[in-house]
């Protein structure tokens, strides 16, 4: 017989650190019964954790619109990313935090005294070496259906499993949602174009796509470079005729889409800008992010 021979991970859960075969959580939560919970997932790259200050704020502002109460501090979240990073060993991957309600028996109704469930959990990976940010992905195009208030980085995430896999089915890398014939984000990313005048144009803030971390990143820095930036509601047709376009999010980072439908963005192959925007984005995190060791 051949064992597996996986290394067993340490997870965090309710303040205890476990061997992952041992974390357990009841079939009554909130999260398990109604994907009644937030999560967020931040990178490690050479043992710097990216964003993590706006993703504790969203954190923050994801629980308080749901009315789930914050469990920890932001100081003691951020002691734990880094203490499961440093018990898994991982120096570049991701770690996984999700907030429930909480349990009780099923209900629609809503207790104001529910205790939240906090879990955390980390995925080696080899963010930089991205084949992806070489060759671009190509997306197709679907209806948005999800639930109105995107904004929530909650875990429905069903919808844009579906059609994700749907998207790798049909031989394409990720889907496009549009919404009465503009672009909201991708699968789960937000995305922009560049314009055949060299303007980043990416869709405004509202509801009806997550206010993504890397996003924000990414636009403080175009914006420092000179890059002209207009925040708007995009169309199908003004995002395939872009001289270049792009997902950001906290996995890859910032990945070029070369094709939308199979119609060739710009010379389709990753442009200069997306590159650079990349590189630079990567650069600020390093000499910035929040470091594990310390």
């Amino acid at each position: 017989m051949v064992k597996n021979l996986k290394p067993i991970r340490t997870v965090y859960l309710n303040g205890e650190w476990l061997p992952e075969d041992e974390a357990k959580v009841s079939i009554f939560d909130r999260g398990f019964l109604f994907a009644d919970a937030v999560y967020e997932v931040t990178a490690i790259v050479d043992g710097k954790l990216f964003d993590c200050g706006s993703h504790f704020a969203r954190l923050r502002r994801s629980l308080d619109t749901l009315g789930i109460a914050m469990p920890a501090s932001e100081c003691t979240l951020l002691d734990a990313h880094k203490e499961i990073a440093r018990r898994n060993e991982v120096t570049e991957g991701l770690i996984y935090l999700q907030i429930s309600r909480g349990v009780q028996d099923r209900n629609f109704l809503m207790p104001d005294d529910l205790r939240p469930t906090i879990a955390m959990f980390t995925q080696a990976k080899r963010i930089r070496d991205n084949p992806k940010w070489d060759s671009g992905i190509a997306v197709r195009t679907s209806p948005d259906g999800r639930w109105a208030l995107r904004q929530i980085k909650t875990t429905q995430l069903l919808y844009s499993s579906l059609q994700k896999s749907e998207s790798v089915r049909q031989g394409f890398d990720d889907v496009l949602f549009v919404e009465d014939g503009y672009i909201t984000e991708s699968g789960s990313a937000n995305f922009h174009a560049i314009t055949a005048d060299g303007t980043l144009v990416t869709r405004q803030l509202s509801n009806a796509l997550l206010h993504g971390t890397a996003r924000r990143s990414i636009l403080d820095i175009a914006r420092a470079t000179g890059l002209r930036v207009e925040e708007r509601a995009l169309t199908l047709d003004e995002a395939r005729e872009a001289s270049e376009a792009f997902i950001t999010d906290s996995v890859g980072l910032l990945t070029p889409v070369v094709s939308i439908d199979r119609r060739q963005i710009g010379s389709g192959i990753p442009g200069p800008i997306s590159k650079r925007l990349r590189e630079l984005y990567i650069e600020a995190q390093l000499a910035n992010g929040d470091s594990i060791a310390e």
